[in-house]
């Protein structure tokens, strides 16, 4: 009897031993993590100053650009609308009749630093994207780390690609198409400042969410879940997604103005095929090498 009541009491001291070993190793993960937090919110910080600083070019040339008839977007539609006089002048806009007003005391300066943030947080994803790349890396195994080394550049590349696709082409056609869109003649619109900054923010950011779809597919591929045959099989479902968008923040209904919108998202989509059938490519590869040896 005694014997087996030290088999057990040896037995929970090695468990116990384990589970502070594990414990020990999960506040290891957490303190290693809380470095790279560290450091990624150093770098969005010392960007947000760098933000405020250049705090009149941002607001003056950047968030209100496309409220102004001169921004670049308006002058090509111009230039394209000349020479393809069948697309309309609809294309070509000269002229955003609307009054933006500040209805808060301290709102300017709220919106100030808020935009600031945005822009540091913008500016800093590459880095952000580094310090999770540093954080996941250990955990990878050799042939993982080998097929993901770009992530980091990809990844910043199609988000920054995104944001300026979203903020030249979708922020101001749905901008002038929100500002000129009335339901009675009678009712004016005024735009309060947080709503303009609102709109502008989510379209441009959510653009540049959306231009991450290689890199979710990239991922789901290698965890099994998304294969190539389901979105080859669900592209034509993709494809009308793709057109409701475009033609929801277009100007007009000309097809033409809605391709220019939809094809950069068709391209993405079928990157992503691309990207899931390489990665399958690989996985049976490897399976018959198993197999065969």
């Amino acid at each position: 009897m005694s014997e087996n009541k030290a088999k057990d009491l040896i037995e929970s001291i090695k468990n116990k031993g384990k589970s502070l070993e594990a414990e020990m190793s999960f506040f290891d993960h957490i303190d290693v993590l809380r470095k790279h937090l560290l450091r990624g919110l150093a770098v969005v910080t010392l960007l947000t100053c760098v933000a405020f600083y250049y705090s009149d070019f941002i607001w003056g040339k950047i968030i209100m650009g496309p409220k102004d008839p001169s921004f670049w977007t308006y002058r090509m539609g111009c230039k394209i609308a000349a020479m393809f006089p069948s697309i309309g002048q609809d294309f070509c806009i000269t002229k955003i009749d609307a009054k933006i007003i500040n209805t808060e005391m301290s709102g300017q300066f709220t919106l100030q630093m808020s935009s600031c943030i945005t822009a540091g947080l913008i500016l800093g994803v590459p880095y952000l994207l580094f310090e999770i790349w540093l954080f996941i890396k250990p955990a990878l195994l050799e042939t993982e780390r080998r097929s993901s080394q770009g992530f980091v550049f990809f990844a910043s590349i199609l988000f920054l690609s995104g944001v300026l696709f979203g903020y030249y082409f979708i922020a101001p056609w749905s901008i002038n198409f929100l500002i000129n869109f009335t339901v009675d003649p009678s009712i004016q619109n005024t735009f309060t400042i947080d709503s303009y900054l609102s709109t502008v923010l989510t379209l441009t950011l959510g653009t540049g969410i959306i231009f991450q779809l290689p890199v979710v597919i990239f991922v789901l591929s290698k965890l099994g879940v998304m294969t190539p045959q389901f979105m080859r099989k669900n592209r034509r479902y993709a494809a009308v997604l793709i057109l409701i968008v475009a033609a929801v923040v277009t100007p007009t209904a000309d097809p033409f103005t809605m391709m220019i919108v939809a094809l950069p998202l068709f391209l993405l989509y079928e990157l992503s095929i691309m990207i899931s059938a390489n990665i399958q490519r690989k996985k049976l590869k490897a399976e018959a090498l198993f197999y065969k040896n």
